[in-house]
């Protein structure tokens, strides 16, 4: 009986205590989600490097060139260099001068493919290592609009993009390196690290022919090392 008794008065003054709701407005905040860490680089033998490629067939359905929206404003939207410049004017042994609008004059800057030394901007091309049209056959055809932007645009890694003479570039056109490979006796292995990098880098695919002329050609490549860091 005085345990009830007991039960009632406390249910009593609880019921005479002010109810407080607690709103959206009022609750506390979320604690900001951390960032995300930057994927690590990776370094590798010119032959695991090739090994760790995902093999399977190429498909070109759809490819259309503007698929990829080049050249942009740039790693500085702000400076007036679109990425063609910015890349020229990073590239250059001899620094060029810089006037409005980012036109470039003077300097000097070397063609690894061909091992062609040029004194004009307007005699290089920007060559995607990976060309466009194979970046489209080996995985590039699901990526959103924004992200093969940012492949035609990519300044993260070094290999991506290289200041060649328009000639070498255009020889080169959208071959592998089954099909083609750059004439300077000394560019062979640079040529197939950075290859190998930019298709790690960005998850692309090899097809069995081009993974099997690599294997073979980086058997004279000993020593050869590939270093890429994922596309974020």
């Amino acid at each position: 009986m005085i345990k009830n008794l007991r039960r009632a008065a406390a249910a009593a003054a609880f019921a005479l205590l002010p109810l407080v709701l607690t709103t959206p407005s009022q609750a506390a905040p979320a604690a900001p989600l951390a960032p995300l860490a930057p994927l690590a680089a990776e370094t590798l033998s010119l032959t695991a490097a090739v090994g760790r490629l995902p093999v399977t067939t190429e498909d070109r359905t759809g490819y259309n060139r503007d698929s990829f929206r080049h050249w942009n404003a740039g790693l500085n939207p702000t400076d007036g260099c679109n990425t063609r410049a910015e890349v020229l004017i990073s590239e250059a042994v001899t620094a060029p001068t810089v006037g409005a609008r980012c036109a470039l004059t003077g300097g000097s800057w070397w063609s690894y493919y061909d091992d062609q030394t040029v004194t004009s901007a307007g005699s290089l091309d920007i060559d995607h290592m990976v060309p466009l049209a194979e970046a489209w056959d080996s995985g590039a055809s699901t990526w959103t609009p924004q992200r093969r932007e940012s492949y035609a645009n990519d300044q993260g890694q070094p290999s991506s993009l290289v200041a060649v003479t328009a000639r070498s570039n255009r020889q080169k056109s959208d071959q592998d390196p089954a099909q083609w490979l750059p004439p300077a006796p000394d560019a062979l292995c640079r040529y197939l690290s950075e290859w190998t990098a930019t298709k790690l880098r960005w998850n692309l695919t090899a097809d069995e022919t081009e993974q099997d002329r690599l294997f073979v050609l980086a058997a004279q490549c000993p020593g050869t090392s590939v270093t890429y860091e994922p596309a974020p």
